[in-house]
């Protein structure tokens, strides 16, 4: 047998990786109809009963321009009076508006987002990136200073459904930027899931040679179907962090026709039969899966919660 074909393709693939649920947020602000608060807890029960440890729950934006988190202060409420001693909460926070009620929700850790193509970012913020990354100056650093850790996203990534492709260069130099403000790790977004195999290695073999490993995560759409794939280059190239969405909830109300985020119960699916250890309980993450479909009032587009679970065999 050829010795290259023997060889193993996973070999570097880590043991066990960190899954990072984003649908109640990046999930319900894209619902046309707003989700009650009550729908929210259940969800997020949901979501902490299957396993999950690490949750971005909701968004410290004006109500004016994503009416369906107009309710992070109650929720954050509701849920400080729960036992979630192992399970990080964390919300985005665009501005120093954002931070203080942040703080005053006693949320330990934000998010902050920059797009790595111009004109999605003038669309979703209204700033030039530039303007963006000067701002995050007021968010980044006083969060730290109070002891919140910060996350950062760099959208559209893979390209941009106003500019086309965006050169993997910018979206690494914006990266270094978030990470040098003192972002623990930034998550790479394919908003408009146009990844391709070829193009993520790419991609992630550049911010490698920039950025520390732990610092690196995925954050892929499934629009065309891609994402495992995706993925799946990533784990080969030793990633340990993706985000993900139960039921595939999720898109972009700035990039027309992009679908959801990878459904988190098909991501753990597919790396438990892997022998990837997430700490998430399968069946009950189906649960939570349905349960989002029965809060949103309409079917989702995760396979794994559709088709069922049938035993894993090594």
């Amino acid at each position: 047998m050829n010795a290259q074909v023997s060889q193993n393709p996973l070999s570097s693939v880590p043991d066990r990786v960190s899954l990072y649920e984003v649908s109640p947020r990046d999930g319900l602000q894209n619902e046309n109809a707003t989700v009650p608060l009550s729908g929210k807890v259940r969800l997020i029960d949901a979501l902490v009963a299957a396993g999950l440890e690490r949750i971005e729950i909701t968004s410290f934006v004006s109500p004016k321009w994503i009416p369906q988190l107009a309710d992070a202060d109650e929720l954050t409420r509701v849920l400080r009076e729960r036992p979630l001693h192992d399970v990080r909460l964390s919300a985005l926070c665009p501005n120093p508006k954002g931070l203080d009620r942040a703080k005053k929700a006693d949320i330990k850790e934000i998010a902050v987002f920059v797009s790595a193509s111009e004109t999605h970012n003038k669309k979703n913020v209204n700033k030039t990136i530039d303007q963006t990354l000067c701002a995050f100056e007021e968010t980044i650093g006083p969060a730290r200073e109070a002891g919140m850790s910060v996350r950062g996203y760099v959208s559209t990534v893979w390209g941009c459904p106003y500019e086309g492709d965006v050169a993997p260069e910018r979206s690494i130099a914006i990266a270094k930027k978030l990470f040098d403000m003192g972002c623990y790790q930034i998550s790479f977004g394919d908003t408009i899931g146009a990844g391709t195999p070829r193009l993520t290695r790419d991609i992630v073999m550049r911010a490698l040679d920039t950025l520390p490993l732990a610092a690196i995560a995925m954050h892929m759409h499934d629009t065309r179907g891609a994402a495992l794939a995706n993925i799946l280059v990533g784990l080969e190239l030793g990633i340990r962090h993706f985000d993900a969405s139960v039921g595939g909830l999720g898109g972009c109300p700035y990039a027309p026709g992009a679908a959801g985020n990878v459904a988190t119960e098909d991501l753990v699916y597919m790396l438990h039969g892997m022998g990837v250890g997430t700490g998430v309980d399968l069946e009950r993450l189906v649960e939570a899966a349905r349960a989002a479909e029965s809060i949103v009032g309409r079917k989702l587009p995760g396979k794994v919660h559709q088709a069922g679970i049938r035993s894993l065999r090594a």
